[in-house]
């Protein structure tokens, strides 16, 4: 049986605001993922990701504009190799000369911010996206973000994880596989899980 298209009713935590659930997200408060323009801006995340995996397999020079109308901004002599996974895209921002390794997920739900001069490496993840810890908001589908800051000239190895709300200060380093869950200091190398500084740059 496919599923329904309407909306679910709203828990008690959402009962008396008026605002969409894509205007609940965009402020950072909890919502629920069901608005059809969140759908909308999902699915056009998708497409373009798509054609741009197919395009840089052809001409990466000629995949750019592609990746300029799908990401918020793209600073100057960026490398992203796909493929890439967004939720849309419009609220990530690269700085120049940053390189992105293969398979980077980058769920922006709430803004992701790399600097420039970055290396990241593969499959590594970027969240923004939180759900509640008590069981009863999340049998509602409730969820919220919140942001992902990545300063110049860092360096992600591969599989590193950073989860919402985390800041990466300038020229750090995060070791493979680590998962970044507080905020990273600037000139540090991080290593493990919770990643944690282990030596001063």
């Amino acid at each position: 049986m496919p599923e329904s298209t309407t909306p679910r009713p709203a828990p008690d935590a959402l009962a008396d605001d008026p605002r969409s659930q894509l205007e609940r997200m965009e402020a950072g408060d909890l919502y629920i993922a069901d608005d059809p323009e969140i759908a909308r801006r999902q699915q056009r995340a998708m497409r373009l990701a798509a054609r741009y995996q197919a395009a840089h397999l052809e001409d990466p020079a000629a995949a750019r504009p592609l990746l300029d109308e799908l990401l918020g901004s793209v600073g100057e002599d960026v490398e992203l190799r796909p493929p890439l996974y967004v939720d849309y895209g419009s609220n990530i921002t690269i700085g120049a000369r940053t390189f992105v390794n293969y398979h980077l997920t980058a769920l922006d739900v709430a803004a992701i911010t790399i600097g420039e001069d970055c290396q990241i490496g593969p499959n590594v993840q970027l969240l923004t996206p939180t759900h509640p810890v008590e069981p009863q908001p999340r049998r509602d589908k409730l969820e919220a973000a919140r942001p992902v800051t990545i300063g110049d000239n860092v360096w992600l190895g591969g599989g590193a994880i950073v989860c919402p709300g985390v800041t990466i200060g300038d020229n750090s380093v995060i070791g493979a596989g680590a998962v970044v869950t507080r905020d990273i200091p600037a000139n540090v190398v991080a290593v493990g899980n919770p990643a944690r500084p282990v030596r001063t740059i």
